[in-house]
């Protein structure tokens, strides 16, 4: 499923069943010491599809350690995601030469809990909610809006930025460009606007990160999933001012 939301170039991995068996490096298995055993295989799943992922993209097998906010500390020269739900885990990975940014979440397909709604949608968001439900009533938008703030959100914290909250960006779903038949499931893009807040550290690094990015969602047996991959800007040649040599 994840390849049909991610750009070339981008490694990915992802699996569906639960009993893979559970290893992790040394490194990684200190992490998780004092866990409990469903938090625990959720780790060593996650880490398993990211080191897949990392194999594919040519990065020898190191244990894949916490970084800034218990967020996956990814290797020199890489940006990465991973995310799991019930019956799900996945991770992207990709060079950092081509990407800023990288967030995947997978959720399951199912309307948000009761009072949760309130809290991740803003402004015009309610609104667009309302409407698509009525294009689409067999997609759970709320949902979609959640998991797409959580893509965006990873992508930015993975680049460096610092901590967002729900409010901090606006979300614009598109319905699916084709018309299906409810329950066969349905893909389309989204739009996301940061609304970074003063004093939100921003990304490092000699490009500034985008302020509106664009990102793609799946809906398909009984998951829901979204992806953003923001691209790194190419340099623009050096201005020659050397006279040209004539032969």
């Amino acid at each position: 499923m994840l390849g049909a939301l991610l750009p070339g170039r981008v490694h990915w991995a992802e699996e569906t069943h639960e009993h893979a068996p559970l290893w992790l490096f040394a490194e990684e298995e200190a992490l998780m010491a004092r866990a409990v055993p469903g938090r625990r295989r959720e780790f060593a799943a996650g880490r398993r599809c990211a080191h897949r992922a990392l194999a594919a993209l040519g990065v020898p097998a190191a244990p894949l350690l916490r970084g800034r906010r218990g967020a996956p500390a990814w290797p020199a020269g890489t940006v990465g995601s991973i995310t799991h739900c019930s019956g799900y885990r996945g991770a992207a990975v990709a060079p950092a030469a081509r990407l800023l940014g990288l967030g995947i979440d997978a959720e399951p397909h199912a309307p948000l809990p009761s009072g949760v709604r309130e809290a991740v949608a803003f402004g015009p968001e309610e609104a667009r909610l309302r409407e698509l439900a009525v294009l689409r009533p067999d997609i759970a938008w709320d949902r979609l809006l959640f998991s797409a703030k959580e893509s965006v959100y990873k992508a930015w914290s993975g680049h460096g930025g610092g901590l967002l909250g729900f409010e901090d960006a606006e979300v614009h779903p598109y319905p699916p460009p084709r018309a299906r038949a409810e329950g066969s499931g349905a893909a389309g893009r989204f739009r996301a606007r940061l609304l970074v807040a003063p004093g939100v550290p921003s990304p490092a690094g000699p490009y500034p990160f985008p302020r509106v990015l664009p990102g793609r969602w799946l809906v398909r047996g009984g998951l829901l999933l979204t992806a953003v991959a923001v691209p790194r800007p190419v340099p623009p040649p050096p201005n020659r001012t050397d006279p040209k040599e004539h032969l």
